[in-house]
């Protein structure tokens, strides 16, 4: 079997993923938007079990993989979907001395998560995970082509 393209293209990858979520949040630099998105990374992930984590994990390009994976304590008891708004707060919370992640960073994470993936597959998938997982990564676009796969 041939290398995976997401292995052998991580790098481009990650790199549009990047540009798309600073873009749509309005950030001034890469590590600023790396730590909103691992802040909504976390988020998401303490409301999963391990199974479905691993499961939503596996959809991913290979970096974002690796960040959503990365610090897991898999033993932690899921936690309910809260609102948009109570779980921007947690996004917002970690590295609190070092965050300057704005209102809109489950949205723009979702958005640039959603040119980055399949988005039938992110869909399916999340049809069979807990109550609010869906509208978590639900994002509203006037014209549904902007979301389109970026690479493919």
């Amino acid at each position: 079997m041939p290398m995976p393209w997401t292995y052998r293209h991580a790098d481009k990858e990650f790199r549009a993923f990047l540009d798309d979520a600073r873009e749509r949040m309005g950030l001034d630099s890469d590590n600023m938007t790396y730590t909103a998105v691992d802040g909504v990374f976390r988020t998401f992930r303490r409301r999963l079990t391990p199974a479905q984590g691993l499961a939503f994990a596996d959809l991913l390009p290979a970096i974002l993989r690796a960040i959503f994976v990365q610090g897991w304590d898999s033993d932690a008891p899921p936690l309910p979907f809260a609102n948009r708004a109570q779980m921007t707060r947690e996004v917002q919370a970690l590295r609190p001395h070092h965050n300057l992640t704005p209102d809109n960073a489950i949205e723009a994470t979702a958005w640039a998560l959603r040119r980055s993936l399949r988005q039938a597959d992110l869909d399916r998938l999340l049809a069979g995970f807990p109550p609010g997982a869906a509208a978590f990564w639900h994002v509203d676009v006037a014209d549904p082509s902007e979301l389109e796969q970026r690479i493919i």
